[in-house]
Order: structure tokens, then sequence, then C-alpha cells
């Protein structure tokens, strides 16, 4: 089965840097197209970055130039490396794939619209 689990939330003052991790444990992924979104306390969840499968990436404007998108398909993982905080970044981070493929002992799961659980990142000031 396939499970999403993020990592790498944590508090950090403006300016710090976090690195959060989307994986499948156990899986490696063939096509994959994910994205990761954030929601604040009291807001709608927002789109803040996108990666293709072929490694095209793109960010909402308000965080481009400080955050990179990437991912690992050996070990089924994408990443945001988040430089440069500020305290509006503050939110729950959640990974999610548009479409990805996950392979394992040569079975192959295909996951349509799948979130992670969630990791927090707090920027204080």
């Amino acid at each position: 089965q396939v499970r999403l689990v993020e990592s790498g939330g944590g508090s950090v003052q403006a300016g710090g840097s976090l690195n959060l991790s989307c994986t499948a444990p156990g899986f490696t992924f063939g096509y994959c197209e994910m994205a990761w979104y954030r929601q604040a306390a009291g807001k709608q969840r927002e789109w803040v970055s996108s990666i293709s499968n072929d490694g095209s990436t793109t960010y909402t404007d308000s965080v481009r130039g400080r955050f990179t998108i990437s991912k690992d398909r050996a070990t089924a993982t994408v990443y945001l490396q988040m430089n440069s905080l500020k305290p509006e970044d503050t939110a729950m981070y959640s990974c999610n794939t548009g479409t990805c493929i996950y392979c394992s002992g040569g079975n192959c799961y295909t996951k349509y619209n799948y979130w992670g659980q969630g990791t927090q990142v707090t920027v204080s000031s």
C-alpha cells in the first residue's frame, strides 16, 4: 500500500531554511507529477509549487526565488527546499500527487490526487 510520508517541518526564525520531503517508503516512482500545498490557520489551502514528470517546475509568486522543488525517482521522494523563510510562510505543508505511479517488487500503483499527512512549518519574526 502506498503511503506518503512528509517530514522536515519545524520552527525557525525569519531568514532561516527548511527542507521538506515527501516520500513513499519502499517504493520508486516512474511517471510522476507532484505538488506542494500549504494551509495557514484560518485560511484556505493554497498551491505552492509543482514539478512535472519531465522535471519542469512552477511556483506561486510569493515563494519564487526562495523555494525550490525537486524529486528523486529512485527513492520516490519530492523535496521542497525553503530558504529566506518569512513569518507569512507559516502553515501546514502537504504534498499531493497529481498523478504518480509507484512501484515496488514488480507491482505498480497509480495514485491520483493523493495527499500526505502534512508537516507544520512555523516561522517566527
